[in-house]
């Protein structure tokens, strides 16, 4: 089963490494990216250029990005009937964690700087998320 991850990052760099990561955990992951938070609803609204795009089965979000920053986008989502039901994580400060969960974060990873450990929660995510836990059902998009 091919599971659909949106990438919410402002990295170049950082996407490329999810890529690769996820491809040698589960080939059937495919990462779509969102470089900014304006960009990630625009994905997840079915707006503009995302008209066709799928429903994500895992939101990876990161907190500090231009435009919309990573709250801005998970209390839009969270507030949203017909997105909140996607799993949303966000990575980076104890506040920054509060905040996530008060914006209703199903959880919070912390991203690593080095190259192993980011391999690592790559797996972690992999194995929880799209292995052990059980996701909602893809709605169909409008």
């Amino acid at each position: 089963m091919a599971f659909d991850i949106l990438l919410v990052e402002d990295s170049p760099g950082d996407v490329r490494l999810t890529n690769e990561a996820f491809s040698q955990v589960n080939p059937a992951v495919r990462i779509w990216a969102a470089f900014d938070g304006a960009e990630a609803m625009a994905f997840l609204r079915h707006e503009r250029e995302h008209e066709h795009a799928p429903r994500p089965d895992l939101i990876l979000l990161d907190l500090n990005m231009p435009k919309l920053d990573g709250r801005q986008v998970l209390a839009q989502v969270k507030e949203d009937d017909d997105l909140k039901s996607i799993p949303t994580t966000t990575s980076r400060a104890q506040d920054d964690i509060d905040s996530c969960y008060l914006f209703k974060a199903n959880c919070y990873l912390n991203k690593p700087v080095k190259l192993e450990d980011f391999e690592d929660l790559v797996k972690t995510i992999n194995d929880f998320w799209l292995t052990k836990a059980t996701l909602p059902p893809r709605a169909q998009a409008a």
